[in-house]
């Protein structure tokens, strides 16, 4: 989905609600809530994205 002109990708595992969408961006990714495409969008450099993902990989989140 894009109306922003980043290309937007939601992930498969994601059900109808409770979802998000993730964008790469110049400086790292870009990540907003896929049921307000026209809301507020949160930016993350790639160091902060790398350090999100080793933790979710790492269960910090469960």
């Amino acid at each position: 989905m894009q109306t922003d002109g980043r290309d937007w990708k939601k992930s498969s595992f994601s059900g109808n609600t409770g979802c998000v969408e993730v964008a790469m961006t110049a400086t790292g990714r870009a990540v907003r809530d896929t049921k307000d495409p026209r809301g507020s969008v949160l930016l993350f450099t790639e160091e902060e994205w790398r350090a999100f993902i080793a933790g979710v990989k790492a269960g910090e989140f469960d």
